[in-house]
């Protein structure tokens, strides 16, 4: 909560938003520190990497390696298995998984997690595999990764549980879902009500941990049985966690059966549970899913047990939602800069300016955005699971403008991890709806096929260029409100010093920008990498060159006979058949 970070919850005399609504609290987007929010203004250029130092940090680049809809075929670990070469290639160095334990069926992506200790070995919720493929698949998977340098990181859900196996008796008060510390009933009268919070893993039995879950290990659940109401019930003797998101007044509960973290058993078998998961399988680290709905001081208690008794150079990402960049920047801070989060307003600052057509001013793109506050500790994105099109947290980015977001958070420097989406590479499987009961769907429902970003070709050789020219001193140009540009110089301990130049437009005319690439490339040739915009650059001896872009895009121009040039130029990766 901001309070608990330092922070004030609002703003002096700031007005509602249009979404806000009489008698609830604010969302999280709605909230607010009193300190002025930092604009792109602040970045500092030039950004200078020094030419004499001897040797220049490899660029790390993440991929989110699935998508929500992907069938359930049970292959998905073989998929990426076998696409590990060509990640390699691509220069990925971490590999963000989806949830691989088993959910409360073996077709679910995750989310809905049942049994933390089940990677796909026991015959459990209809199958021994996961949708995703089966244990030993999964650690052949990190294995490979480990050969090829890339970093798996793990999707862990340590918010909640689902698919209990059985009911218990509990008394509980129930709360107001719009508000959760207020209760509906008058001075917080109990109820009784059949809760299921009882989990024996019957498939698994005692193998690996002997801990059996039940109503005490909760302090919330959604789904009385009794009188078969949904709502949101508070167990008795339970409090919401203090130190958490104050959306809804308290966001503790988010979903199913709400962990109580503060239990001596919980603390004990899910620190257990990290210490047995870096046994089993070759990982580089975690994704923590959920974040802004337990106790902070939990989850800065298992970062401290896990960088001691795990990994110490484990790379641990958190998933905490709100488009407020000095709360994540407080929220790092308290986690002891050991953690790096997805930096939010950056993705709604791509959604609100290409929205805007030529209206947008691309000179705001990185206003407020994490990466000006916390820029080693951000993971960039454009797009994932939880935003794209029918999920809970949709922010639409118009098409033409995605190609010009991925430049901005692959090529820059000092802008975190960027973070490449499964589905802009291979293209998304969108699923009706309709043919989905229970998230028991079968593997052949597919229904509209979202072909992949700028068809499958453009984004391969963005990624391809952050791996050879995309370092070194960084010039930017963000002087149009309509064209902006920035230049990398290149540093001679990567790809023989070649660098890059990259100019973009959201207008429907025809732009060009003056850019300094450096002395050291006078004299040579630069075309357009994507190919979209014709002709040549000459850098004259003072290091500048004339760049161009078409209407509504995006243009990387490198020297014609770069390192690697010819094979980036030729690149293409091959689809992917379910």
């Amino acid at each position: 909560m901001s309070q608990f970070l330092g922070l004030s919850s609002h703003r002096p005399n700031e007005t509602n938003s249009s979404s806000e609504q009489p008698g609830r609290p604010p969302l999280s987007h709605e909230l607010r520190p009193l300190r002025k929010r930092r604009l792109a203004t602040e970045i500092p250029s030039p950004w200078i990497y020094p030419d004499d130092a001897p040797f220049c940090p490899e660029n790390q680049t993440m991929l989110q390696g699935f998508e929500w809809y992907l069938p359930a075929d049970y292959q998905h670990w073989n998929r990426l298995t076998k696409m590990m070469p060509t990640f390699s290639i691509m220069g990925f160095t971490s590999i963000w998984i989806p949830p691989a334990c088993k959910a409360t069926w073996h077709t679910g992506n995750g989310y809905d997690i049942y049994d933390l200790f089940d990677l796909g070995e026991f015959v459990q919720k209809g199958a021994r595999h996961t949708k995703w493929g089966t244990k030993e698949e999964l650690q052949l998977l990190t294995q490979t990764a480990h050969a090829h340098g890339i970093k798996i990181l793990f999707d862990a859900v340590l918010n909640h549980k689902a698919g209990a196996d059985f009911s218990e008796q509990a008394r509980g008060v129930r709360v107001d879902p719009q508000q959760r510390d207020k209760t509906l009933t008058e001075a917080g009268e109990m109820e009784d009500i059949e809760a299921w919070t009882g989990w024996s893993f019957p498939g698994r039995g005692t193998v690996y941990s002997p801990m059996k879950w039940n109503k005490e290990h909760f302090t919330g659940i959604d789904y009385d049985h009794r009188s078969r109401e949904n709502g949101v019930w508070r167990f008795e003797g339970k409090l919401w966690a203090a130190d958490v998101d104050e959306e809804l007044g308290n966001y503790d509960y988010l979903m199913f059966a709400d962990i109580d973290h503060k239990h001596p058993e919980v603390r004990r078998d899910i620190f257990y549970w990290t210490s047995w998961l870096s046994r089993q399988l070759k990982l580089g680290g975690l994704r923590v899913d959920a974040i802004k709905h337990y106790s902070f001081e939990f989850l800065r208690d298992l970062i401290t047990h896990v960088h001691t008794h795990v990994d110490p150079n484990w790379l641990i990402v958190g998933e905490y939602w709100r488009q407020d960049s000095e709360f994540l920047a407080r929220y790092i801070e308290f986690m002891g800069h050991r953690m790096s989060l997805f930096d939010v307003q950056l993705v709604s600052n791509f959604s609100k300016v290409s929205l805007m057509e030529g209206d947008g001013d691309l000179r705001t793109i990185f206003d407020d955005a994490l990466v000006v506050w916390k820029p080693s500790h951000a993971v960039t994105f454009v797009m994932n699971h939880d935003t794209q099109p029918g999920q809970s947290l949709e922010t639409p980015i118009a098409p033409f403008f995605v190609p010009l977001a991925y430049a901005l958070i692959l090529l820059r420097a000092n802008t975190g991890i960027p973070c490449v989406f499964y589905a802009d590479l291979y293209g998304s499987m969108a699923r009706d709806s309709s043919n989905v009961q229970n998230n028991k769907h079968t593997p052949d429902v597919h229904d509209t096929t979202i072909p992949p970003t700028s068809g499958g070709v453009i984004l391969p050789r963005m990624i391809l260029s952050r791996k050879y020219w995309a370092y070194g001193t960084q010039f930017d140009y963000f002087d149009d409100a309509k064209c902006v540009g920035f230049t990398r110089l290149g540093h001679l301990s990567r790809s023989r010093g070649d660098g890059l130049s990259v100019i973009m437009t959201n207008d429907w005319q025809f732009k060009t920008k003056k850019m300094f690439v450096g002395k050291a490339h006078a004299g040579e040739i630069w075309t357009d990498l994507l190919k979209w915009c014709p002709g040549q650059v000459i850098i004259n001896s003072d290091g500048w060159g004339e760049f161009s872009v078409c209407p509504r895009s995006v243009s990387i121009w490198v020297n014609r006979n770069a390192y690697q040039r010819s094979f980036v130029d030729t690149y293409s990766i091959e689809p992917v058949f379910y």
